[in-house]
């Protein structure tokens, strides 16, 4: 089994804004550095190498990341012990804090590639149930040996 994972969010401004720069001048840096990391499988992404242009099923206005990892600790690594984790930090810069999940994650078998509408659905059944082991977040999974932000960052 692999872990998939989709986050989501509404961009504050439109993403060719100067006050959305930093972040869009850093989506090639950030993914790289994905594609790097061990315990890297796959990343949803467009021609444009980043994933910012594909339309969310229902919310053409949402932004999506949709990737595959080999475990939980692995994303976790990436997510937040590594440069990523300073822009993690910042996303409130970018992007309008939801009052609903923005993140889910869920296992995969391996060589499944999750599509962006089976992961809209696993993020609809982590609103409406909480985590289970269907569809959860990082509250799930014992992260107090790799997590290096705060709990409330996410």
């Amino acid at each position: 089994m692999k872990l998939a994972q989709l986050n989501v969010g509404y961009a504050r401004y439109p993403t060719d804004d100067a006050r959305m720069a930093e972040f869009m001048d850093n989506l090639d840096r950030m993914n790289a550095m994905a594609e790097r990391s061990p315990g890297f499988v796959w990343r949803m992404q467009s021609d444009s190498g980043n994933a910012t242009d594909i339309s969310v099923p229902g919310d053409a206005d949402m932004i999506s990341n949709l990737s595959v990892w080999d475990d939980v600790t692995s994303l976790g690594h990436y997510v937040f012990n590594t440069l990523h984790a300073r822009f993690y930090e910042k996303g409130t810069n970018w992007f309008v804090p939801m009052k609903t999940p923005h993140f889910v994650m869920w296992h995969v078998p391996e060589g499944h590639i999750p599509t962006l509408t089976e992961a809209m659905e696993r993020l609809a059944k982590l609103t409406d149930h909480g985590s289970t082991d269907d569809a959860f977040g990082w509250d799930f999974v014992d992260t107090s040996a790799w997590r290096r932000c705060a709990m409330a960052a996410g």
